[in-house]
């Protein structure tokens, strides 16, 4: 078969279910909460693939398959997935079509130069270039609980905003720590605060 299926790239794998989980609630009408929840859960499985890949003893073809099926999984998780849910939440006028084109290539751009450079780098990436499309898990789910205080009109003009800014920082040249340690402890809890919050109030 082609591929890899070890332990490896187990989780990698189960983010690309929840984000077809994701997509499938949000394409059908099911609560868009739904499809959120598969969004954060597919960024936690993002957030520790990596890790759990580097306990597991690999040749060069494995590594390099792990990198490249992490990229196409994120393309999945965190540009498609969060179109789809926007889409399902009302944003679906023409302005927004053009918003959620600039957003996918953006982090298309993202991906591939993180590929491209970043993973190509001498020893382990300490600092991303750009925000990582991972981030996306958490961005906005957390910043949609807004709609439960504010007007739909105030909401949704500032739903536009933090698309495009997440669009933005995606490609521009500034350095994001990469997390390690306690921030991975940190960015667990929060999504599951996060998912706690939409499955009680939303």
């Amino acid at each position: 078969m082609l591929g890899k299926w070890n332990r490896s790239v187990i989780l990698t794998y189960l983010g690309l279910a929840c984000a077809v989980a994701g997509i499938f609630l949000a394409v059908a009408g099911y609560k868009v909460s739904y499809a959120f929840i598969c969004l954060m859960l597919a960024g936690i499985f993002d957030l520790f693939d990596g890790p759990v890949a580097r306990k597991v003893k690999r040749n060069e073809e494995e590594k390099k398959f792990g990198v490249e099926i992490d990229s196409v999984v994120d393309a999945v998780s965190f540009i498609a997935l969060p179109i789809a849910i926007f889409t399902a939440s009302g944003l679906n006028a023409i302005p927004f079509v053009i918003l959620y084109i600039v957003y996918a290539i953006s982090g298309a751009a993202r991906l591939a130069y993180f590929n491209a450079v970043d993973a190509d780098t001498e020893g382990p990436v300490r600092y991303y270039t750009g925000l990582p499309v991972t981030y996306s898990a958490l961005i906005f789910p957390l910043f949609y609980l807004l709609s439960l205080i504010l007007d739909p009109n105030i909401f949704t003009v500032i739903y536009a905003i933090v698309i495009a800014a997440v669009a933005v920082l995606q490609v521009v040249k500034v350095k994001i720590v990469k997390p390690k340690g306690i921030a991975y402890v940190i960015f667990g809890v929060l999504a599951i605060v996060l998912i706690t919050v939409f499955i009680i109030f939303l």
